[in-house]
């Protein structure tokens, strides 16, 4: 066992936060829009806040997602 300790090194775990590498402000605009929509809705609860809750909700993944994708095409095309 001590022999595997110093040929492979100890390791302190797994990291305890995430990377977010492709967040831009785009990406922080869109979390921002949907927050405050979220909270019109918690204030009026009408259906019309909810639509638009959910609507910018969708508009926040789509971001989000999107950003992601372009990132790491940027990413693999720097390592090819």
């Amino acid at each position: 066992m001590e022999t595997a300790q110093v040929t492979c090194g100890l390791s302190k775990g797994l990291c305890s936060h995430k990377e977010t590498w492709w967040w831009n402000e785009e990406v922080a605009k869109a979390v921002r829009e949907k927050k405050k929509k979220y909270g019109n809705w918690k204030k009026a609860k009408s259906t019309e806040a909810w639509k638009e809750c959910k609507k910018s909700r969708q508009n926040r993944k789509e971001d989000y997602f999107l950003n992601k994708a372009k990132e790491t095409e940027g990413i693999c095309k720097r390592f090819k």
